[in-house]
């Protein structure tokens, strides 16, 4: 291709150039900083330092000397450094060491995906050739032959693999892996942060299974744990591991220069402040450095975000790249395209990939220049992740965060220091979840009889082994509980999600042919009858769910649209845990039923997203019982707001509300949902309620219980900060009948803040 410029004239150019410059509304410059290096450590085996000698490493960065002294000294450690800054070797190091020094010293390596299980393995074994000495690593999941199983079993020095995997595949087949816990020393748990919610709930119980089977086979693991920034680390990986640990968080490693450029999208119903959709400007941002041929990563926050931008760009720029240099990447997508993917992105056949978060992690996809964020992530974590993507290998870099419409990207746009100034957020699990606890003792029940009086890594459990034996699935004899049913436990019980099963998604075009999968609660608005399903650019028709048999069967067609699903949201508190009042309200905090039932769809085209038409979804309720935090307002608020405005305002105060408290309790929007009732069920009093979206609640809702007060004030300052008229996306929504929401909602904000209603 002519005319390429290079990456600082492009940069320039589009600071300068009159289609984006009036859009940027802010942009930080991080200087590139010298790395802190230090000598070998003295107790490491000579081999070792003549392999890092030979791939031309002369010293270490101090992070990583730490982090072996630590470990050689029999601590559990959580290395909490940014991005491409040598963590590996965190682990990679005192893991060699060992085993250099006794051959029969086993690792357990766990990675939140196979993807990055795969990389590490391929960049683990190039550091072994250049030891010359027999150390066997291997990965071990859904995807290795059984022909070699039984060597990793056996022979595995270091074995890598997902919490998914360890959870059915090991821990309850362990007495075909003997050799492993017997002499199991270490346990590397790497991207720690993506552990949080549901998933590290599940996991930090999975954990305690493994320290309960290596207890029985005599061995005493430590743990090696890294990690993104969060503002709570060391709490974290203790809560997730149970055990005391030290925590490394002084940086060694060079940094590259790196432009964070904040971008709005332009205005285009003022009175009704609505922006140009982020997906528009993003394609256009992003062609600019591809027709450059500059490496360029777009995140997008859904899937069918992903694939609208992936049809978009390779429209755009099929003449001048060729449509195959433009590829998606996202969960759904099948394990060979995935890695088909992740090889032309570091061979640099593929210029430019459109991913969800799935490539938020450190899987090596080569020398990006450009990371585009379409929309804030969700947490600062997770925005530090997708920009550590540009820039690894010590270049320049650009990282182009485009807002949105909705409350979280206007509050970001608008607070940059939130990015680049505040302790990044609190990462949150809830082991004890009585649901989730409940599984993984089954679970464990399976893998050895539980002894009376027997805790699992602390929490005592007679009372769920009593309510099992009730259910028909233990039984006790002689005081030791045994697994009796006929099912095996960990099969039925997903890590990562509050459905047991995911929906099968079947391509009828030519055949019958699987092409991806999908969670059941997102299966209802995503995967309903006419729903249009994108995958890698191509559109597919819905023609029929099979609700019961969790199966969607689509036909590839082209239309000119895609589709969006509403949900009728009904709510009872079960039981109140915690209460306080003030003033002029009530806050709650207990156990909820949730029922959740899809109602109609919408057609949005292409280009403008323009409503082109609708439907109705018929599919059964689905139940949902979690936990929730709720606030009441007192009945003299009908003193001066009509039962017509209390409605308003509790439309607007919650669409804010839902946003301002996801920032704050580190969860996707999506974890944390929000209903409203005029008249409560509860106390027939005006009420508003969170609930964790998961089966019997990940600790979201208490986080929001515990700092209502903060979360509403924040509220307040967003909603009146606000340039709109009356209401828009970015503050208190545009849903129904909007007319007179932002003054009903300020009125109501400002009676809660000062315990009284203002009158106008």
């Amino acid at each position: 291709m002519l005319g390429r410029k290079p990456f600082e004239k492009v940069i320039h150019d589009f600071r300068h150039d009159e289609r984006f410059r009036d859009q940027i509304v802010y942009w930080h410059t991080i200087p590139e900083k010298e790395a802190i290096t230090v000598p070998f450590p003295e107790d490491m085996d000579n081999r070792l330092k003549e392999m890092l000698k030979k791939k031309g490493i002369e010293q270490l960065y101090s992070h990583q000397k730490e982090a072996f002294e630590l470990a050689l000294n029999h601590h559990n450690i959580v290395a909490v450094t940014p991005t491409a800054s040598g963590k590996t070797l965190c682990y990679n190091l005192p893991v060699l060491n060992a085993i250099l020094k006794n051959n029969n010293t086993r690792a357990l390596y766990l990675f939140p995906t196979k993807a990055l299980a795969q990389d590490q393995k391929s960049e683990l074994n190039e550091w072994i050739e250049g030891i010359k000495t027999e150390i066997n690593c291997y990965t071990y999941d859904g995807d290795t032959s059984p022909t070699i199983r039984q060597k990793i079993r056996k022979a595995g020095h270091i074995v890598m693999t997902n919490p998914d995997m360890l959870h059915s595949g090991i821990l309850p087949h362990h007495t075909k892996w003997v050799s492993l816990f017997e002499n199991l020393k270490y346990v590397v748990i790497d991207e720690l942060h993506t552990y949080r919610g549901v998933f590290g709930s599940h996991v930090a119980n999975v954990i305690r299974r493994l320290k309960r089977i290596c207890r029985f086979y005599g061995s005493d693991v430590q743990f090696i744990c890294t990690s993104a920034t969060i503002a709570n680390p060391l709490e974290f990986a203790e809560t997730l591991i149970g055990e005391k640990a030290v925590l490394i968080d002084r940086n060694g490693a060079p940094r590259s220069k790196k432009h964070f450029i904040f971008y709005n999208p332009p205005v285009v119903n003022k009175p009704l402040n609505i922006r140009r959709s982020a997906m528009l400007d993003v394609k256009e941002i992003a062609k600019e450095f591809l027709k450059n041929d500059i490496q360029t990563i777009v995140f997008a926050r859904s899937r069918t975000r992903v694939e609208i931008i992936l049809t978009y760009l390779q429209e755009m720029t099929k003449k001048e790249l060729g449509s195959k240099t433009i590829r998606g990447y996202r969960g759904g997508y099948l394990p060979k395209q995935r890695r088909e993917i992740e090889k032309g992105l570091r061979e640099g056949k593929i210029k430019g990939v459109v991913s969800t978060n799935a490539l938020e992690l450190g899987v090596d996809i080569g020398q990006l220049q450009v990371c585009i964020m379409t929309g804030y992530p969700g947490s600062i974590a997770s925005a530090w992740q997708q920009s550590g993507r540009a820039g690894r290998r010590e270049e320049e870099a650009a990282i182009i965060l485009v807002g949105g419409s909705s409350p979280l990207d206007q509050y970001i746009l608008k607070h940059p220091e939130y990015l680049f100034e505040k302790n990044p957020e609190s990462a949150i699990i809830h082991p004890d979840n009585l649901i989730i606890l409940v599984d993984h003792i089954k679970c464990a029940a399976f893998e050895l009889p539980f002894q009376s009086g027997e805790t699992l890594d602390g929490v005592e459990v007679d009372d769920i082994l009593d309510f099992l034996k009730e259910e028909g699935v233990l039984y006790e004899n002689g005081g030791r509980w045994y697994w009796m049913s006929d099912s095996f436990p960990a099969h039925g019980i997903s890590l990562r999600s509050a459905s047991q099963e995911n929906v099968v998604i079947i391509d009828t075009t030519n055949g019958a042919n699987v092409i991806g999968e999908m969670d059941r609660f997102s299966a209802m608005t995503m995967l309903h009858e006419e729903a249009i399903y994108l995958h890698e650019g191509r559109q597919f028709q819905v023609e029929k769910l099979d609700w019961e048999e969790k199966k969607a069967y689509v036909t590839e067609v082209n239309v000119d649209y895609f589709t969006d699903a509403n949900l009728a949201v009904q709510l009872k508190v079960l039981e109140v845990d915690q209460e306080k009042e003030s003033k002029s309200m009530e806050i709650g905090f207990g156990d909820v039923m949730v029922l959740a039932q899809p109602t109609i769809f919408k057609k949005i085209k292409f280009g403008t997203h323009e409503n082109i038409g609708s439907g109705p979804i018929h599919l059964p309720e689905e139940e949902l019982h979690t936990t929730g935090a709720w606030i009441s307002f007192k009945n003299d608020v009908f003193s001066v707001l009509s039962e017509e405005q209390m409605e308003k305002a509790l439309v607007g105060i919650s669409h804010a509300l839902k946003y301002v408290s996801a920032l704050a309790a580190m969860c996707d929007p999506n974890d944390l949902d929000v209903v409203f009732q005029v008249k409560s069920i509860h106390n027939g009093k005006p009420t508003i309620y969170l609930y964790d979206r998961y089966p019997g609640g990940v600790g979201l809702a208490k986080k929001v219980f515990d700092e209502f007060e903060s979360l509403l004030e924040r509220t307040e300052e967003m909603v009146t900060n606000c340039k709109c008229d009356d209401g828009c996306p970015s503050c208190i929504g545009l849903d129904g009948e909007s007319s007179g929401r932002k003054e009903a909602t300020l009125r109501l904000l400002q009676y809660i803040k000062k315990g009284q209603i203002l009158c106008p």
